[in-house]
C-alpha cells in the first residue's frame, strides 16, 4: 500500500471507531474540533520545522506530489506531505475516542 493509501484508511479507521465501535461520537462535539484546530496548528508548525529544512524527507513515489519540497503545494501543506495531516487527524480522533470511552467505564483512575 502506498502512503497516500494508508492514511486515508487510518482516518476511516479511526472515525468507525468513534462513530460505530466507542459510539463516543467526538466528531459530532464543537468542543472536539475547536482541540483539533489547535492541534492542526501545531501539527503544521511541527512539519515545517522538520520538513522545511531536510531533517524528515520522504519517498516521491510513496505520497502526492512530486516529491519536491515546497511550502505550499505539490501535495504538500507546511512542507510535509498532506497525509502527514490525515495521519494526525486519525491519530488524535483515535486516542480521544480511547480517552472518552474508558473514561465513562471508570478506567481512567
Amino acid at each position: 500500500m502506498t502512503y497516500t493509501q494508508l492514511a486515508v484508511l487510518g482516518v476511516v479507521c479511526a472515525v468507525v471507531l468513534d462513530v460505530w465501535v466507542l459510539r463516543t461520537r467526538l466528531l459530532g462535539r464543537k468542543v472536539f474540533w475547536v482541540t483539533y484546530a489547535i492541534l492542526f496548528g501545531f501539527q503544521l508548525l511541527t512539519n515545517a520545522v522538520l520538513s522545511g529544512p531536510g531533517v524528515d524527507r520522504y519517498a516521491a513515489a510513496s505520497s502526492l506530489g512530486s516529491g519536491e519540497v515546497v511550502f505550499l503545494g505539490e501535495g504538500r501543506i507546511a512542507y510535509a506531505p498532506v497525509e502527514d495531516l490525515l495521519f494526525g487527524f486519525a491519530l488524535v480522533v483515535a486516542t480521544l475516542s480511547l480517552w472518552v470511552w474508558w473514561g465513562r467505564r471508570g478506567l481512567q483512575r
